[in-house]
């Protein structure tokens, strides 16, 4: 009897507390856990917050229910009694001083699974230390944390204050929450499917078939048509694989722990029904219908071989994507906007018009091979198919090019500062709407006059990655007709000793309905899209918090700091602010180029190179969400 009374005691409190709407202290994690809600943005996955607001008049502490409750702005109007708008209340209390505050806002988050507490302040406020310090010491004092709790730094001037050793109570970087996650959500969605386990290399031999969810011991480089896909690698947000699954649209996650989940291990060869959301997924046996996805019908592509000559992307072609392709033409139109506002593109971009390729790829010793790829009828033969892209590739490399080709990119670049060249991808199918290709084709270099690295050799590489197993197969899933696939190559100076290099994102893509860009930075060479094993990008999203355009106004809110740097800030506060206002003015630009809704996102690759730092934007295309 004694068992039944305690938990009815406990039940008791936990419906009185959720029934509640704010308290001044919370006693216990029960407590906690009745006033918890989602952050505000998905910057992280596996965390639980609940708001706090100090009123400094009043000198009182309030915890509020985050679920019920879930702006700042929201429980101070509905229950302290705030009268003026949000503009007001959004200047005066994320301000630099303690002069006109209201309030101290704040925000009590939980890594679940953990004893780690963090006190985070919005990356838009700019509140001074001793007012931080106060604020912490309150948090303290009104709860069960105590001293396990942490300050987070998460944007410049906490990072720079740091450094410099003004804080007085413990801080915290990301790294600190990064090394506890062990669940991400990469494309939320759901799926049912049978429950497979692959390990890396058992897919360079064997197709999953189309109605499997796998289980994957890394990151794959080339993802199987399957309905979803659980990796045990945590993922940079702009990664290949998020991007290409995005495309795909269909849902991935990453677990640590999969491998090692006897719950999981348990539903291998079984239906079920995966649902992956940005705090947590669910994965249980099902009996629910898989029901086959629609072929996509073929989309035909165009292929213009009338031009022959290389094409100066100084000047903006007409309908240049027939034939020189969408990235080639996308750098004439960055080329452009960057006479109109501060950025470099890189020198001597030139495009090689697919006349090229078309050419080369008719010689005796390529065309064959390629139609018995074509008019082979079991596409599901991994092991044939692979081995034929592979008889493809190697005959495209062995052939000998046109050597008007090599004299015409002689002459282009006789008088050119660089003796590097990057040869770049410029296919008719990549760098589209509902089809980014992101990865799917090389990029080589190539040194003029250099008896190994020949502008040749370089050219002949990207040629051949159209037959790759990864484009082949992105292309055949959706739907693109094979037969007229045709690669243009962008050639520009390369960048041998880059600062950093990173994408951006023209949106804020952790929280909806919320203005900014998303940008992934790497320190060096060191690649974003594709990082090694234990690399950290640093991850920020920058903004404008009261819709300003001064850099005063300018705000950014850290995910990550890179571990190849110290977990120390790559860019300063002013880059940051430039890379903001260059990246939506291409935005805008762009789609009045493409002729599309400016709004829509665009994704964006640049550089840092040099002594003084340029700010190099080296691709732009369309973001598919």
């Amino acid at each position: 009897m004694q068992k039944y009374i305690c938990s009815f005691i406990f039940l008791f409190v936990i419906t009185s507390l959720s029934a509640q709407r704010y308290s001044s202290s919370l006693a216990n994690y029960e407590a906690y856990k009745a006033f918890k809600g989602k952050p505000l943005s998905d910057k992280f996955s596996n965390i639980e917050s609940v708001k706090i607001i100090y009123d400094l008049k009043q000198q009182k502490m309030y915890y509020f229910n985050s679920s019920l409750i879930l702006l700042h702005y929201d429980f101070v109007s509905g229950y302290l009694g705030y009268s003026q708008d949000l503009d007001i209340f959004n200047n005066n209390n994320y301000s630099d001083t303690e002069k006109d505050r209201n309030y101290l806002l704040g925000n009590l988050n939980h890594i679940k699974g953990t004893d780690k507490w963090i006190f985070e302040l919005a990356a838009s406020d700019h509140m001074p230390i001793p007012l931080i310090e106060r604020f912490y010491y309150l948090i303290v004092k009104s709860t069960f944390i105590g001293s396990n709790l942490k300050f987070y730094l998460n944007n410049p001037q906490q990072m720079e204050w740091f450094q410099q050793n003004l804080f007085k109570i413990p801080c915290v970087k990301s790294n600190y929450i990064f090394d506890e996650i062990k669940y991400q959500e990469v494309v939320s969605g759901s799926a049912i499917g049978i429950l497979k386990q692959y390990k890396l290399k058992d897919l360079e031999k064997v197709k999953p078939n189309a109605d499997e969810i796998i289980i994957v011991d890394g990151t794959p480089d080339i993802l199987p048509n399957v309905r979803g896909i659980i990796v045990n690698e945590l993922q940079t947000p702009l990664s290949h694989l998020v991007l290409l699954g995005k495309n795909r649209k269909i849902p991935i996650m990453a677990y640590t722990n999969v491998l090692k989940d006897n719950n999981i291990q348990k539903l291998l060869s079984k239906k079920v029904e995966l649902k992956i959301k940005v705090d947590t997924f669910y994965l249980k046996e099902s009996g629910k219908k898989i029901i086959p996805k629609e072929i996509s019908k073929k989309k035909k592509l165009i292929i213009d071989n009338s031009f022959t000559e290389l094409v100066d992307l100084n000047k903006i072609s007409k309908n240049g994507i027939n034939y020189i392709g969408a990235k080639a033409q996308n750098m004439s139109y960055l080329i452009a906007i960057s006479k109109q506002i501060s950025f470099k593109t890189p020198e001597n971009a030139h495009a090689i018009p697919f006349y090229y390729y078309t050419k080369h790829i008719q010689k005796a010793s390529i065309s064959p091979l390629i139609t018995e790829l074509l008019n082979y009828p079991h596409k599901d033969s991994t092991v044939w198919v692979n081995h034929q892209l592979k008889k493809i590739r190697d005959a495209i490399k062995k052939e000998t090019i046109d050597p008007q080709l090599i004299v015409k990119l002689n002459l282009a670049f006789k008088n050119a500062t660089f003796k590097n060249f990057r040869f770049r991808s410029s296919t008719n199918a990549e760098d589209l709407d509902n089809f980014n290709g992101a990865g799917l084709y090389d990029s080589k270099t190539g040194i003029m006059g250099d008896s190994i690295k020949t502008f040749e050799k370089a050219i002949k590489q990207v040629w051949a990655s159209v037959w790759n197993e990864a484009s082949y197969n992105e292309r055949e899933l959706f739907g693109i007709d094979q037969q007229n696939i045709a690669m243009g190559v962008l050639v520009h100076r390369s960048f041998p000793d880059e600062l950093a290099n990173g994408v951006v994102i023209t949106k804020n893509i952790f929280r909806k309905n919320f203005s900014g860009i998303t940008v992934n930075i790497q320190k060096g060479e060191n690649s974003v899209v594709k990082p090694e094993k234990g690399e950290v990008c640093e991850q920020f999203v920058a903004y404008h918090f009261n819709s300003g355009l001064d850099e005063t106004d300018f705000d950014v809110d850290y995910t990550s700091n890179s571990n190849l740097n110290n977990n120390e800030p790559l860019l300063s506060r002013k880059e940051m602010s430039r890379l903001f206002h260059v990246s939506k003015t291409i935005e805008e630009k762009m789609y009045r180029y493409w002729r599309k809704n400016r709004y829509h996102p665009v994704d964006i690759e640049f550089k840092i190179v040099g002594e003084n730092r340029d700010l190099y934007i080296k691709q732009v295309r369309p973001f598919n969400e």
